[in-house]
């Protein structure tokens, strides 16, 4: 009953959040003009929403659900509670090879999710190769990702710096200020989002298996090693998805898990779920707050999200005698 009640909560609150968000902003609009704009088809309201909000407010749903899914296969794969892909470096390096696409070749728009996908499969790389020291210590694996995490941020900063056309990708890259996001980021994080929610949601029963410990799991005769390659791939590729259309934002991928487990436990076949529409909501309404706060001043969402995910960093830290591996 209870995961029942939770799943009922985040899709009541998600779709009260969607209609606040298409209703206000600098043209605040009430529902009933909302819904009379939809039906006659023909009116200044209509174009705002259609052209501005609904843009800004899909890219934001399937930013969220990838960042959150993500987290949750990271976290399997590493068994590691506080492995997400903006801490451990998948975000800044799946962001910064989305700068070189977009500075280098601009007509490859479509294709910057596949250049994140590189990006963020070379940091997660990285991140195991400087991590694995007789096997896999979460602690050290956070450090070794946030060293990462760094060393890309600062060569985007520095490609930023030294082409001055590329300065306008690199805010919508590092800030995720979501602000003019047109139907054609939406067709390319929509393709390419789908895909990988769909076949994430298929790989459960792979999340389960690995709470089990690696010698268990191989006397049962399940491939450990092509669970986890899969596994990183699908989160990776998640992970680049947003990144490279919303920008790059932290934290999200490691608060939605914790507490989906708390609301319908550490079974995959319901937390994955739970996640995509918790990851949804989580990242528009921090979109939204962003914009209305102080209007027409705008602040970037990314900034909302490490105000709300920093304090539960330092939290789950001083919990850290319950991370896998410990």
């Amino acid at each position: 009953m209870k995961k029942i009640l939770s799943f009922a909560t985040i899709i009541i609150i998600l779709c009260v959040t969607v209609l606040y968000a298409l209703t206000s902003g600098s043209l605040p609009i009430t529902l009933s003009e909302l819904f009379i704009s939809l039906l006659s088809g023909e009116s200044e309201q209509l174009a705002i929403i259609k052209d501005l909000r609904f843009p800004r407010i899909i890219i934001s749903l399937f930013a969220g659900a990838s960042l959150a899914v993500s987290g949750v296969l990271l976290q399997a794969v590493m068994r590691n509670p506080l492995a997400e892909p903006g801490i451990i470096g998948v975000s800044s390096g799946a962001g910064f090879f989305t700068l070189l696409a977009l500075t280098f070749f601009p007509s490859l728009f479509f294709y910057t999710p596949f250049f994140a996908f590189i990006g963020g499969a070379f940091a997660f790389l990285l991140v195991y190769l400087f991590s694995w020291k007789s096997g896999l210590n979460p602690l050290r694996m956070i450090l070794i990702g946030v060293a990462i995490h760094v060393l890309f941020s600062g060569l985007s900063e520095l490609l930023q710096l030294t082409n001055a056309n590329s300065m306008m990708n690199s805010v919508s890259v590092t800030a995720s200020t979501l602000t003019m996001k047109t139907w054609n980021d939406v067709t390319v994080i929509s393709i390419y989002g789908t895909i990988g929610l769909l076949i994430a949601t298929t790989l459960f029963a792979w999340c389960n298996h690995l709470s089990l410990k690696d010698k268990t799991l191989k006397n049962l005769g399940f491939n450990v090693n092509r669970a986890r390659f899969v596994l990183a791939i699908v989160a990776v590729l998640l992970a680049a998805i947003a990144t490279s259309i919303a920008g790059m934002f932290t934290f999200v991928g490691l608060l939605i898990p914790h507490i989906g487990r708390t609301f319908v436990g550490n079974n995959h076949k319901l937390l994955i779920p739970f996640s995509i529409l918790a990851g949804a909501w989580l990242v528009l309404f921090a979109d939204t707050i962003g914009r209305t706060m102080i209007a027409p001043i705008e602040i970037p969402a990314s900034i909302i999200m490490a105000v709300i995910g920093g304090p539960f960093l330092i939290f789950m830290l001083r919990k850290s005698d319950r991370i896998y591996g410990n």
